[in-house]
């Protein structure tokens, strides 16, 4: 009779015992692993736990998009540019609905830049930023990302225009006029809000009145004095600029 009472009350106990929890999955506590070794700071052993997890979850599992996200951004701390603008680009490709797929492609575009260095280096990396800063305003221009990848745009086309208008100083200190012109024309129509647009127009300008090209001076000195009535330069090359008549320009 003891006997029974013990079990009954064995039984009641359970009854009322907190029910334990499942143990979380073995790629959730990969994931949450690897994040925690991401926000110390340990990117080069979050980046291997972020690579582990791309085989552990499954082909549909939602998480990969964050799995392959973080696995760039490992890539990006740790210094290699090349890959993570890669992977970047993969993960917005792949999860194009996910809540990482525009942050995705503004990383993408920041890993280009970095490897972008000097406007003096081969723009092909600044030319892959400015392409994926671009697409992410067509593809996502509502977002956070997209309004802080203008503020890239504008840094990427004063580069552009940097490097233009330097290579048209080459050919203007050497007197070769034509060539410099196509470098100063090109500052003018494709980054005309930058610094370098001015400076363009005044190079153009000198060049215009060194070979006699009476018409085209012309029209660079009123397109100055519309645009920049104030610059200091202008009263030299166009010394009509003020009064409303056309440019004193000497055949």
């Amino acid at each position: 009779m003891r006997r029974l009472r013990v079990l009954g009350l064995l039984g009641v106990l359970a009854c009322h015992h907190p029910a334990r929890t499942s143990p979380l999955p073995a790629p959730q506590r990969g994931l949450d692993h690897a994040r925690a070794l991401f926000r110390h700071g340990d990117f080069g052993k979050a980046l291997l736990a972020f690579q582990r997890l791309t085989f552990e979850f499954g082909p549909n599992d939602s998480a990969l998009a964050e799995v392959h996200f973080y696995l760039a951004e490992s890539y990006f701390q740790t210094g290699d540019r090349v890959q993570a603008a890669h992977e970047f680009r993969q993960t917005a490709d792949q999860y194009p609905t996910s809540a990482y797929a525009a942050v995705a492609l503004l990383r993408a575009g920041d890993a280009n830049l970095r490897l972008w260095r000097r406007p003096d280096l081969d723009p092909a990396y600044g030319e892959a930023a400015l392409a994926i800063y671009q697409e992410l305003a067509g593809r996502y221009p509502d977002t956070d990302a997209a309004k802080r990848a203008q503020l890239h745009v504008h840094q990427l086309k004063e580069w552009f225009a940097d490097k233009s208008y330097r290579n048209g100083m080459f050919y203007f200190r050497r007197n070769a006029w034509d060539s410099g012109i196509i470098y100063f024309k090109d500052v003018i129509a494709n980054y005309p809000d930058t610094p370098r647009a001015v400076d363009a127009l005044l190079r153009l300008a000198d060049s215009y009145r060194a070979i006699h090209y009476t018409e085209e001076l012309r029209e660079t000195c009123t397109h100055l004095q519309r645009y920049y009535p104030t610059h200091p330069a202008v009263p030299r090359l166009c010394p009509a600029a003020g009064d409303g008549t056309a440019p004193a320009v000497t055949p």
